[in-house]
Parts: structure tokens; C-alpha cells; sequence
């Protein structure tokens, strides 16, 4: 690689680490972009920084695109590359920064994944073994029962909870508060944690969920709790909290079809976010109708569709 591609960019990583006191996590990760570019364009015959163009950074993100590196990839050399820009026209290296305009390409959007509801309902049938236990069973019931978040379940408190109504107040995102119907399940695992609460809970504490010190629970002690359960139980996918919310929230959707209804259980602000488990949803029709209609079931035998029409 020329000194003239590989020198200004050594300033650089310096600039971010010694001006702008950046760690050596995200100069490493500035440098190996970075670097990915140099090369690229040191083997399109480029010597200088300063003639590489718009139409030429264009190309180079059509060869990121085309190695397979997703949008949100691209986007971040990209950044890189902008960054490192303002630093050659500070320099007088360069005339002008070639990667201002360009946007990375869209990446398909992931779709979070669910559990089973056979498998569900096996795990949280499990019988408790110790007050932590049913503690735990507790959460897992009330998150999957009314959809919520890590922190929407952390920061419950005991007035927050309503068993005779069944419903629960949380506050989500923005400090908006919604008021959640709480299953018969949740209910009853709700009743019988509040009777060993009171042995654990330091004096005055208000939280819901404690530990075993008496204070509420953490985010990360929730998490490990749930992926305990789920290794104890055999499941066969890792648990987490989103996991839970994920799973109510397809459950409720292939059972009702109500969107909207969905979108206010999860305090989703917008609905957009609620419609990635409309796909969730059709991809489960999907595989009802790959398995069930005559016209497009595939024969066992000989990997065909079947097809028994005269």
C-alpha cells in the first residue's frame, strides 16, 4: 500500500486516540475499515486520498454489499470514511469529503424470534424448587402474561401490581404509563411469590422482585435467572426477557389479528414497530399452508409436491 494511503490514516488513528481520547476499542475499529478501504482502492491503482470520488467510494460500497456485509455495516465504514475526511480537509489533504451523500443500503429487517407456545407452557408449568424459584417463575409468568420489558418488570413496585383487577401499572419508554391486563396464571404465581417475599425484602423496600440481599432485583440478575431456567428445563433455545415479550406479542397477534390491540400492549409508540410480527405471523401461515394444502404439500418419499388430481 503507497505511504500517501497508509500515512495520512496512521495520523489519523493517532488524532482519534491522543486529541480526541477515543479508546483503543473504537480507534482499532476505526482502523480496520479504514484499512479495508485503503487496500481496495491500493488495488484500483489509487495513490492518493485525494482523488478518490464520490462515484469511486459508490463502487466500493457496491463490492462491501456484494461480500455480503449488511447495511448496518456498510453504514458504520461509511461513518468511518466521512470522519476520516474531515479530518484530510483539515490537513489540506483532501478538496473535499467524497462520502458525504452516500447512504448505505437498506438491510432486510430481523425478525425477533419466538418460542413455541407447547414449549412455553411446559416451562412455565415447572414446578418450583426453593423461594427464589417461585420468584423467578413469578417474572417469567408476568412478563410473558402482559408483554413486558427487562426494565418495565425491574421497576415494578408492590402498589403497581392489582391482583383483584388482574392488571398491572408499568412505565415504559418515555415515562408513558399503561395500564396491562395480568393472566390467571401470572395471577396466581404473583400470589404465592408475595408470600415469601416478605422473608427476603429488606425493611421498606418497595420493589416487586428482590434479591437475596432484600433489594431490588437487577436487569442482569433477571437475565441469568431466566437463562437458568431455561437450561434447567430443558428448552432448546436460549431464554432471555425480549424472548418473552417477543412470544406474547406474536401469540396475541395470530390469535386475535388486532394490530392495533397489540401496539397498546406493547407501548409500542408507533406502529410500525408492531407490524415486523405481522411477519412473524404470515410466516407461520405459511408453514401451515406448506403443510397442509393439498397443491402444495411435498411427497416424503420422493421430495415432490404432491399433486392427486385426475
Amino acid at each position: 500500500m503507497p505511504h500517501e494511503l497508509s500515512g495520512p490514516l496512521t495520523d489519523f488513528i493517532r488524532h482519534l486516540a491522543s486529541e480526541k481520547r477515543h479508546s483503543p476499542r473504537t480507534c482499532d475499529s476505526y482502523q480496520r475499515d479504514l484499512l479495508r478501504l485503503a487496500s481496495w482502492l491500493s488495488l484500483c491503482g489509487f495513490t492518493a486520498w485525494q482523488r478518490v470520488t464520490n462515484h469511486d467510494l459508490r463502487r466500493y460500497v457496491a463490492t462491501l454489499s456484494r461480500e455480503g456485509l449488511s447495511g448496518r455495516s456498510i453504514a458504520r465504514h461509511l461513518s468511518a470514511t466521512r470522519r476520516f475526511y474531515q479530518f484530510l480537509l483539515r490537513e489540506k489533504l483532501a478538496s473535499d469529503n467524497p462520502a458525504l451523500d452516500i447512504r448505505a443500503p437498506k438491510s432486510g429487517r430481523r425478525l425477533p424470534r419466538v418460542a413455541d407456545v407447547d414449549q412455553l407452557n411446559q416451562l412455565l408449568d415447572g414446578q418450583p424448587d426453593d423461594p427464589l424459584e417461585v420468584r423467578d417463575l413469578c417474572m417469567f409468568e408476568l412478563m410473558y402474561s402482559s408483554g413486558l420489558r427487562l426494565a418495565e418488570l425491574a421497576s415494578l413496585d408492590l402498589d403497581t401490581v392489582d391482583l383483584r383487577g388482574g392488571e398491572v401499572r408499568v412505565l415504559g419508554k418515555g415515562g408513558k404509563e399503561r395500564l396491562l391486563p395480568v393472566g390467571r396464571k401470572a395471577i396466581a404465581a404473583i400470589q404465592q411469590w408475595l408470600r415469601h417475599r416478605a422473608a427476603l425484602a429488606n425493611d421498606g423496600e418497595s420493589a416487586l422482585f428482590v434479591s437475596q440481599r432484600g433489594e431490588r432485583l437487577s436487569h442482569r440478575s433477571i437475565q441469568a435467572r431466566l437463562s437458568r431456567w431455561g437450561i434447567s428445563r430443558g428448552a432448546d433455545q436460549k431464554l432471555h426477557p425480549h424472548l418473552l415479550r417477543h412470544s406474547f406479542a406474536s401469540h396475541m397477534l395470530e390469535s386475535s389479528g388486532d394490530l392495533r390491540a397489540v401496539q397498546e400492549l406493547l407501548g409500542h409508540a408507533d406502529i410500525a414497530t408492531t407490524q415486523v410480527y405481522t411477519h412473524l405471523d404470515f410466516q407461520h401461515l405459511a408453514r401451515v399452508y406448506d403443510q397442509s394444502h393439498p397443491r402444495a404439500r411435498r411427497d416424503k418419499y420422493h421430495g415432490k409436491t404432491s399433486d392427486k388430481s385426475t
